[in-house]
């Protein structure tokens, strides 16, 4: 069994002078849900052996947090193919991992419509879940043996929450 983990990165600055959107740094909101949501992830179980991320700022601030949570030690590789990338681009990317428990952390649209797509039960009623804010988190379980045999359509929902529904 495999288990995937989809992030979007936390809450970025709009106003923090960056040079482009590619190295927009988080805001003090963002770090804090970073924290968070990698505490929920410690407190449920789910440390990443293997971590695939977009090249941007704002990811790389969101894994620093998740990190510190997790006390991880996971492998990690930022991919600029990640930046912005659609469901296809990430699927590609995942279907190369190694790891047993994979987490990937992207930007919207995409980081949504591939939570969405990769589901083969119906979606759950949070509502947050259409909308997938900053900070997101999908796990969902794979029966492959393999990333590389992964389709769209063959994961079952295992949990989703979003940073503000967490203490």
């Amino acid at each position: 069994m495999k288990q995937l983990i989809l992030i979007r990165h936390a809450k970025s600055s709009w106003s923090s002078g960056a040079s482009g959107d590619k190295t927009r740094p988080l805001n003090a909101r963002g770090h804090m849900a970073a924290r968070k949501v990698g505490a929920w992830l410690s407190a449920e179980g789910y440390p990443p052996d293997q971590v695939l991320s977009s090249s941007a700022t704002r990811c790389i601030q969101t894994w620093d947090g998740l990190s510190e949570a997790l006390g991880s030690h996971a492998q990690i590789s930022f991919h600029d193919s990640l930046y912005l990338a659609n469901p296809e681009a990430m699927l590609t990317a995942l279907q190369g991992a190694t790891g047993e428990r994979v987490l990937m952390l992207g930007h919207m649209p995409g980081i949504g419509e591939f939570a969405r797509d990769l589901r083969r039960d119906p979606p759950p009623a949070h509502e947050a879940f259409q909308k997938y804010p900053t900070g997101a988190v999908t796990v969902l379980e794979f029966k492959a043996d393999s990333w590389a045999d992964l389709r769209m359509g063959s994961a079952k929902f295992i949990a989703f929450i979003a940073p503000r529904s967490l203490p």
